[in-house]
């Protein structure tokens, strides 16, 4: 079976506060972008009893092991009983980008299985082993614009379209941990609501809609504040960091024309969502 996790933007981010377990609540809004990385996994015919993982593409090194696909294979497991397997994990979503793309591919994995073996678990139970996962892993079971609460585990609709619009996605090529993007971050429980804030016009976002990690961000990867500005100047109506990681990306009303020490980053454009 095969299936294309997508990857998403967040439009704006606020951190809220810091909560006593040690994570943050936070304010954000999910939305998916046309990018998506390819997951494989077939019934193991040979007497190996065990799953194994393969990673190929845009993918650092690591245990396969920690990768949370076979995280997701294993929690299912602890529920269910189905044959071993081969899985191939194609990437193209970059690590460290802020785009989700370890949350996606295992909501992806765990949606695939259980169309697959027939579990039949709904979105709501999906979304509950999702969250075992990720705090943003359950967007991805539905993987439709959202506005994120709580740890970015709480979700309800929000009626933002951005499908008239063109989004330019660029990936520096670093690699940002979400621990030492919260290690540079002040949470802030004053300021304008998120919700308030999108429901400006596009056009009045730029100095208002923020995302919370960009200044501690930016001020160590001077790139990235590079790239962004090279957003504006080609026309963007909004630029922004993705999440807290470390790709950027523009809003523009029609595809932009990007100077070529820019494009080298191009990473995907997208008209519209998945």
């Amino acid at each position: 079976m095969v299936v294309f996790p997508g990857a998403k933007i967040n439009i704006g981010l606020r951190i809220v506060e810091k909560r006593p377990d040690g994570y943050h609540n936070i304010e954000t809004f999910f939305y998916p972008v046309a990018l998506a990385d390819a997951l494989e996994f077939v019934v193991r015919k040979d007497s190996r009893r065990s799953d194994t993982l393969t990673v190929t593409g845009v993918m650092e090194e690591g245990d396969p092991e920690d990768n949370l696909v076979m995280k997701a294979v294993k929690l299912m497991r602890r529920s269910f009983d189905f044959p071993f397997l081969r899985i191939h994990l194609h990437k193209s979503i970059p690590v460290g980008a802020g785009l989700g793309g370890g949350s996606s591919d295992a909501a992806g994995m765990l949606k695939a299985l259980n169309r697959y073996f027939s579990f039949g678990l709904n979105f709501e139970e999906l979304r509950s082993f999702a969250g075992r996962l990720g705090s943003d892993a359950p967007f991805f079971i539905d993987n439709t614009p959202s506005f994120a609460e709580g740890v970015g585990n709480i979700l309800s609709e929000f009626p933002l379209d951005l499908s008239p619009w063109h989004i330019t996605l660029l990936y520096p090529d670093l690699n940002i941990s979400t621990a030492g993007a919260y290690a540079g971050c002040h949470p802030d429980p004053g300021g304008e609501s998120l919700r308030q804030l999108l429901s400006l016009p596009l056009t009045e976002w730029r100095e208002r809609v923020v995302n919370d990690f960009e200044p501690g961000i930016i001020s160590r990867y001077p790139r990235i504040a590079h790239l962004k500005d090279a957003l504006y100047e080609a026309g963007a109506i909004y630029a922004s960091l993705s999440g807290s990681g470390s790709s950027v990306y523009g809003i523009f009303s029609k595809p932009p024309e990007l100077p070529r020490e820019v494009s080298q980053y191009l990473l995907k454009t997208a008209g519209e969502m998945q």
